[in-house]
Order: structure tokens, then C-alpha cells, then sequence
């Protein structure tokens, strides 16, 4: 309850959001930039032109009912929009409001994942799940006790109200591995998406395959170093500014400058 709701909060797009079920056949996809005060402060450092944040993709997928594993509600179509994803949130109604629809009649949280989580084991479908509790600041919360210590990562979210979507957005980040590392001058200031534990080359493929295949070195420093020297020449007169080679792990809020071959 509340999947396209999120997502218009999230993208300002007009997802549908009717009240009935099913609303969703075809999926849509929210381009959701990633809440980061360090970019921010090093594109005022650089007096950038432009601020490019890291970006998470939403995908709103009609939800699962029972029996969706042998394609009831259109279950195989939804499942095979879920099975091209890389994590799953599940968003579960935890408030009562006799006038928004519940498909199956009743306000049950735990009852809601266990089925979804049914269908998608059925499925054979296994992967990152946070799941968001929905609720509303003006109708009464429906939580059992029991579901804050039977389900995996959770947070809770007012779409209406907008809040907890900066929370979401980042635990979303999280979910799938992701770190955020930076490049910054007056042209920009970027932010760039790679997973926990890529090494320098790897890293650099996400601005662009040359940086993987023709890396040489890089000039890395921690963000928060960076800020505090207030210039990189001032890093540089410090010592804060390392050269790494092909085996560096790039660690989260790093600034990195890539030097690859012609």
C-alpha cells in the first residue's frame, strides 16, 4: 500500500496512485537523487559550475497477492519485472483508514510480508530487502509488537508528508553495497556510484571504461580532510593528499583524480 504514492513523493513524477488494486501493470522508474551534504560543501570549495549528485533508480512494481508465484493477480508479469531488479523494498500499510482500500480486507503488517515473501521464495527469488512501514500522521498506527523483531531492515515512511524519504533514499544506497566517491573542480563537482570494495580502476569506470583500462595512478583524499584543508593546494602542503596505485580500495567520501595513459 502506497508503492506509486512513495515514488511520486520521491520523483516528483506522476506515478499513478489510484485506490484500487492493481493500479500498477507496468512499471515505473523514479531517477532519485542521493542526499549528500559532502557534495554540496565541495562544490562551494571549488566554486563548481555544476553539482551532479549519485543517483538511485525506483522501480514501482505492482504488488504481490497470494498466489502470485502461480500467477494469480498477474503474478508472473510482476514477478518477472522483480526478478530484473537488484534489491527489493516492500512497502507494508501500518494504518487504518476505512476509506483507502486494503486488498485483503484487513490492516495486518506481518500478515502482508509474510505472503510477499512467500510468493517471492515460490519464485526462487532471494535478494536485499528493506522494508518500508507506511503510515500516516493523521490515522491510527496497526503495528504488532512482534514485527520490529520478525522482519530485516526497516524504516518509516509518510509519503504525503514527505517523511523519512531522505532516509529511505540513503538506505536504499546501502542496501545494494554502494558507495559514493567524488571528482571536483570548477567545471563540477560530482558525486560517482561504485561498489564497497572496488579498487581505484574500477572505481573510475563509472566516469568511464578508459579510467579502468588505462589507469596509471591516482591522487586520492578523504572528503572530510579535503574540506577541512580548505583548498587542494593547502592538502598538498600538508601531506593530505596520497598517490595510489591499481590496488587501492576506494573508500567511502574519497576525492579522487585519475591519471590514465593516452
Amino acid at each position: 500500500m502506497g508503492k506509486s504514492t512513495l515514488l511520486n513523493a520521491l520523483t516528483k513524477k506522476g506515478v499513478p496512485a489510484e485506490n484500487y488494486p492493481f493500479c500498477t501493470i507496468d512499471p515505473s522508474v523514479g531517477i532519485v537523487p542521493v542526499p549528500d551534504e559532502r557534495l554540496d560543501k565541495l562544490s562551494a570549495l571549488s566554486k563548481s559550475k555544476k553539482t551532479i549528485p549519485a543517483v538511485v533508480e525506483f522501480v514501482d512494481i505492482a504488488g504481490l497477492v497470494k498466489g502470485a508465484s502461480e500467477g494469480e493477480g498477474l503474478g508472473n508479469k510482476f514477478l518477472s519485472h522483480i526478478r530484473e531488479v537488484d534489491a527489493i523494498i516492500e512497502v507494508v500499510r501500518i494504518f487504518e483508514d476505512k476509506n483507502i482500500i486494503h486488498i485483503h480486507e484487513k490492516v495486518d503488517p506481518l500478515f502482508d510480508i509474510e505472503i510477499i515473501n512467500l510468493e517471492l521464495e515460490k519464485a526462487g527469488i532471494e535478494k536485499p530487502t528493506l522494508y518500508v512501514l507506511n503510515f500516516s500522521e493523521a490515522a491510527k498506527k496497526v503495528r504488532p509488537l512482534e514485527l520490529e523483531s520478525k522482519v530485516g531492515p526497516w524504516i518509516e515512511v509518510d509519503p504525503i508528508f514527505g517523511t523519512g524519504l531522505d532516509q529511505l533514499i540513503i538506505e536504499a544506497y546501502k542496501l545494494l553495497d554502494l558507495i559514493t566517491f567524488f571528482t571536483t573542480g570548477e567545471k563540477e563537482s560530482r558525486a560517482w556510484t561504485t561498489r564497497r570494495g572496488s579498487t581505484a580502476p574500477q572505481a573510475g569506470r563509472a566516469i568511464h571504461s578508459d579510467f579502468e583500462t588505462k589507469f596509471i595512478r591516482a591522487e586520492v583524499i578523504a572528503s572530510d580532510k579535503l574540506l577541512e584543508a580548505g583548498s587542494y593546494a593547502s592538502a598538498r602542503t600538508k601531506g593530505l593528499v596520497r598517490t595510489e596505485g591499481k590496488e587501492y580500495i576506494v573508500q567511502d567520501g574519497d576525492v579522487v583524480e585519475f591519471l590514465i595513459s593516452n
